[in-house]
This record gives structure tokens, sequence and C-alpha cells, in this order.
């Protein structure tokens, strides 16, 4: 249902438009998750270890796509903001031009490059044959992948975050139950896992066309809306470059230094890579509310952007600040004292070693957890602005420190030493973000007061 969030109580709107969000990311996680438990609990430690070994390069791969369609669907919730529903349209199918042309271009590249990207990786030759048709299976179907995050951020943007999780939910189940297909009856082993993963996606992108086809009207696209005169729309479509390839860049150099932990974690064999990967999929399902009540807000403030009202957009920032606060404290503690048991779901209780290692990580990343709740927070902000050349340069600044630090540190104390890096790096983005959104609020405030000025004295 389309909702409006430029009218009514700011923290209301965001909660109500964020629980849906948290419930859809957690079933997201399950098609990664699910893939890491059947295999584990299913093939064995080396076959879960060729799955993490390459778990950073598809959440880079993924990330590009995510944040590419999220940054097209800000332009989206911006002219819905101020009620342009032409506007509207004329995004959707910008967007959807723009990013299928990308997505044929990036599949083809990274398919193509995929033996040295692994190379360069330092994946084990025990685990490289999966770790390489595990991959390049989810790169082929990244078309798929590309097609449902648009139309989920696009039905996000419209202020509706209930379609895109009855969507997930329904293709994670379908996604647990064909990875069992194909790992316990078919016998695919590793690359079964993918391929479940990638059918389960096309299904959630159907599902949202159907959807979307019964119950959105005012995305109900007609011939004429596909016909695009270049010339003029150009910079429409620049508008939307704009943002989209910032964020996207923003994301995939995210990505890019998980990348490179991994990388560095590679060199310290199966049983670091087991515990890494697992530590790491317990960390993206704690710090879920943190990235939903971002997502909530990015979409908040897009709208509210659109329709000029930059007041609200500070104050419903800085509650949002204050819950994510909340919700970090609340995270780190649970990964203090329950990290250990949350890690035996993936590797079992005979592993204990593994265990100790994952939990190991867990106890020192969650001390910081406050810094990485901030980066949601003002990330999303300056993205709802249509500001996301800093959170790009922010993203820059993160992957210097977090691959200067692991390779350093792992050089000095060894594997404990890519523990460190990520909060560090969180520390340094999330300082860089904050000025960045408070300097940019400021100055459209004050451009805002001084409009007003100007037109009275005009009246």
């Amino acid at each position: 249902m389309i909702n409006d969030l430029t009218k009514g109580a700011p923290l209301k709107l965001m909660l109500l438009f964020s629980i849906p969000l948290l419930i859809g990311s957690i079933f997201q996680q399950f098609y990664n998750i699910a893939d890491i438990i059947i295999v584990g609990r299913t093939l064995g430690m080396t076959a879960l270890a060729s799955v993490g070994a390459v778990s950073p390069l598809f959440f880079l791969i993924m990330f590009i796509i995510v944040g590419m369609t999220n940054g097209f669907a800000v332009i989206t919730g911006q002219r819905f903001g101020a009620k342009d529903y032409e506007g509207v349209r004329r995004s959707v199918t910008m967007s959807t031009i723009l990013s299928t042309v990308f997505t044929i271009t990036f599949t083809i590249i990274c398919a193509a490059a995929m033996h040295h990207i692994l190379f360069l990786m330092n994946v084990p030759q025990e685990i490289y044959k999966d770790a390489y048709y595990y991959i390049q299976i989810v790169v082929i179907g990244l078309i798929v992948a590309n097609f449902y995050n648009l139309l989920a951020s696009i039905i996000r943007a419209l202020g509706d975050s209930m379609t895109p999780l009855y969507c997930l939910i329904i293709a994670s189940v379908l996604n647990i139950f064909l990875a069992l297909l194909f790992i316990l009856e078919f016998h695919m082993g590793v690359p079964g896992s993918a391929f479940a993963l990638v059918l389960s996606q096309a299904f959630s992108a159907l599902l949202c066309v159907w959807y979307v086809k019964k119950h959105f009207p005012i995305l109900h696209l007609k011939k004429k809306d596909w016909i695009i005169d270049w010339k003029k729309e150009f910079n429409f479509a620049l508008a939307h470059l704009k943002v989209g390839i910032p964020t996207a860049l923003q994301f995939g150099i995210l990505g890019l230094s998980l990348l490179i932990i991994q990388s560095v974690c590679n060199t310290f064999g199966p049983d670091v890579i087991a515990a890494f990967t697992a530590a790491l999929r317990i960390e993206q399902m704690a710090t879920l509310p943190m990235i939903s009540f971002g997502v909530a807000l990015a979409a908040y403030v897009a709208q509210n952007f659109g329709a000029g009202n930059f007041s609200r957009i500070r104050f419903g920032v800085k509650k949002a600040s204050l819950i994510n606060v909340i919700l970090s404290i609340v995270m780190a503690f649970i990964m203090h004292f329950w990290g250990g048991h949350l890690v035996r779901i993936f590797v079992g209780y005979q592993n204990e070693d593994i265990v100790k290692i994952a939990h190991d990580y867990l106890f020192r990343s969650s001390l910081f957890y406050f810094f990485l709740a901030q980066i949601f927070i003002y990330r999303n902000a300056l993205q709802g602005l249509g500001r996301a050349v800093i959170p790009m340069l922010a993203a820059v600044g993160e992957l210097l420190m977090r691959s200067l630090a692991a390779i350093y540190l792992a050089a000095k104390i060894g594997y404990f030493g890519v523990f460190y890096a990520g909060p560090i790096a969180w520390v340094a983005a999330s300082i860089v973000l904050a000025a960045g959104y408070y300097s940019t609020i400021k100055q459209f405030i004050l451009k805002t007061q001084q409009k007003l000025r100007k037109n009275r004295r005009v009246s």
C-alpha cells in the first residue's frame, strides 16, 4: 500500500515502515544463511569454506546492484513526495533501462574475469572448484537479482515496505526447499545451493511484478512510457546516474573492503575461513534492525525532500539516530553473551575451535556497533537528500582504513588482526558521514530561509 511519509508523526511512520523491512531483511539473509547452514551441515566444513571464501565477492556484486537500484529509487521517491506522478512513471522506466544495461554489462565482465578474481583472492586449491562454480552461477543470475531489487526499491520509495516482505518470505522458503532438494536429492553439491538462490530470486521478482500489476495503478506503465527521447530526457537520466552511480560505487567499495579482508583471511586456512564466514553471517543478522531503520529513513528523507520540508527531515534523523543507538547496545549485549551459541547453529557442536574463533570476532567487533549504527543513519539520510558523493567518499575512506588495518595487523598478530579492521573503519566513516550530513542539511535550511525572505520582500 502506498504511504505518504510527508505527513504524520515521523518516528511512528519510520517504525511502522522499518518493521516490514526488518522482517524482509531477515528473510533475504536466509537466501545466503540457508546456503551456509545447509552446506555446512550436509556437505561438511570444506564445502562451507568454499562458499565462505567467495561470500565477500558475492556481497560485493550484490552490493553494487542494490546500491544502484536504491540510488535510482531516490529520484522516484522525490518525484512521489512532490506529487509528480508522471515523473514517478518516467523514473521507473528510466531506472529499468539504465539498470538492465548496467547489469548485463557487469555480468559479462565478471563472468569472463572470474578465474583471475579468485586467484587474486587467494582461494585455496582444495576448495577452488566448488567456490568457482558457486559464484559463477550467482553472477550469471544477476539479471533476476537486479529486477527484484529494482522493483523492491521502487515500491519502498512509494512508502510501501510490506509488498517486498511478502515476496521475500515466499521466495526464502522456496530457496530453502530448493537447496535441500538439489543437494540432498539431486546430489548437486555446492553448485546446487547457488542454483536454488538464483531460482528463488527469480520467483521473488515475478511476485513483485504480479503484485504491482494488481495493486499499484500509479506504476501501470504504457507503451508511451517506454518511448524515450534521449535528447530531451538526458538531464533526467543524468539525475538518476548522479545518485545511482555514486551509491553503487559506495556499496561496491564497502563490498571490496570485505573482499580484501577475506583475501587476507583465506591465507589462514579452511578453519579460520569457516569461522569468519559464520561470524559474518551472524553479524549481518545482528545489524539488520539498524540497517532496516536506516533504509526507512532514506525513504522518509527522499519524500520530504521532494516536499521541501527540511525541518521535518532534521527531526526525523535525530529520532532515528537515537533508536539506532539503543539497537546497537542491545545487539552488542546479545553478541557478547550468546554469540558462541549462535555460531554452533552454523558449524555444529563438533567444531569448538571454529566456534571459539568466530565468537572472538563477534566479541570484539560488537564493542563498536555504536559507530556502525550511525553510519546507517547518516549514509541513508544523505542518499535520501540526493547527495551520494559524500557517502561514496566515506566508503573510500572506509575501504582504505579497513584494508590497511587488515593487512598490517594480520601480519603483526595473525588472524586476530582481521577482527579489528572493520571497527577501525566504522569509527572513521561514521565521523565523515555525520559531518557531511549536518553540513548538508544546514545548507538546505539556509537556502530555504533565504528563499522565504526573498519571497516576503517581493510580496
